[in-house]
């Protein structure tokens, strides 16, 4: 059982518990004597009454891990953000749980931003779906939200239970950044996207990975070698440097040897940086310029990567057996990976012209 599961079945097992624990109390059954004791069993000291204690199972948010008070009843949204160099600095990239960097036309990037313990007011700049985008967001069964794209990749987005949120089918939360050349300047309302949700959308995401119970308990700093720096390179386009800083207990991203900012200033960083090693093909269709559109092979496959948190890096298996299901990691053991809590990135690095180096 992995730890994506652990608190819905603990949680349908205390219920279970206290009911078996009533209908012994004979509730309902009124009209039978009641047995003659044999043993003396005590009362228990903390929880209900009619049962056992409940388990000490803190509650998190599902796609950090991060321990709250609530867990907010709605869906998550993810979000088509691009990374060529006239789309940055961005704006709301620091508010994700989760972030897929993938390999676009041209080497360049564009990010899968998802969204559910913090909802930004804006996200800039929004772009279209590519076709590895059905494989990423299919396991949340959540909304995604983007400026276009082919029919053939917007198709089977849905088709896998994601509800859309399209820009150019008039739907409403997009609007243009005066101070930016088109197409750099579309602006997505996360707000606005959360209130078109439709009647399926009304529970948060299921875990994606499992967490530690704490900060430091993750696998990486408890198994792993130290990683001062994690240098990732998806293309002679982009490289993604991550460099470890102590006083964040975070790594802090790079594009390249520039410092990856916000629009506001503040610099990107992650408490987990997952690189996963994907295999990339040509797909038949072809971008505006005639250059093919890549796709990462993610559903139904599996490959090497590397797990790194808290300074520390440890290498990991992956494997996703379909669309909806989501990534799982085994370490060199065989146990299931467990991230720190906290956000993560993803960098998904093509196995024939990509690398990556922990260090």
């Amino acid at each position: 059982m992995t730890a994506r599961w652990t608190t819905a079945v603990r949680t349908t097992g205390a219920a279970l518990v206290i009911a078996l624990g009533l209908a012994g109390c004979g509730l309902g059954e009124p009209d039978e004597p009641a047995p003659t004791p044999t043993t003396t069993v005590d009362a228990p000291v903390r929880g209900d009454r009619d049962g056992p204690p409940e388990p000490d199972v803190p509650l998190v948010w599902p796609l950090t891990g991060v321990g709250t008070e609530r867990v907010a009843q709605r869906p998550a949204v993810s979000v088509k953000i691009e990374n060529s160099v006239a789309a940055r600095p961005q704006r709301g990239l620091v508010e994700a749980d989760i972030v897929w960097e993938e390999v676009i036309e041209g080497g360049i990037t564009r990010f899968v931003a998802t969204y559910h313990s913090k909802i930004p007011d804006a996200v800039e700049p929004v772009r279209s779906v590519r076709p590895m985008d059905p494989a990423i967001v299919a396991p949340l069964d959540g909304i995604l939200a983007f400026s276009g794209g082919q029919g053939p990749f917007i198709a089977a987005t849905e088709r896998e239970g994601t509800q859309t949120v399209i820009m150019d089918d008039g739907d409403a939360g997009f609007t243009r950044d005066p101070g930016r050349v088109a197409p750099h300047n579309v602006i997505g309302s996360v707000p606005t996207f959360l209130e078109q949700a439709d009647r399926r959308r009304t529970s948060p995401p299921p875990a994606q990975f499992a967490y530690a119970r704490k900060v430091g308990e993750g696998s990486a700093p408890q198994a792993g070698k130290p990683a001062r720096e994690v240098d990732v390179r998806l293309s002679p386009a982009q490289r993604s440097v991550w460099t470890w800083d102590p006083e964040s207990k975070r790594y802090l991203r790079s594009e390249g040897s520039a410092a990856s900012v916000t629009a506001d200033g503040r610099r990107h960083s992650a408490r987990n940086v997952l690189v996963l090693s994907t295999y990339v093909f040509d797909t038949k269709w072809v971008d505006p310029s005639g250059a093919p559109v890549p796709e990462h092979r993610l559903a139904g496959s599996s490959g090497d990567g590397t797990l790194a948190s808290m300074g520390h890096s440890i290498s990991v298996r992956w494997s996703k057996k379909n669309h909806r299901a989501p990534i799982v990691l085994e370490l060199p053991d065989g146990k299931e990976a467990q991230l720190d809590p906290g956000n993560t990135w993803i960098e998904l690095v093509p196995q024939r012209s990509g690398s990556w180096s922990p260090r």
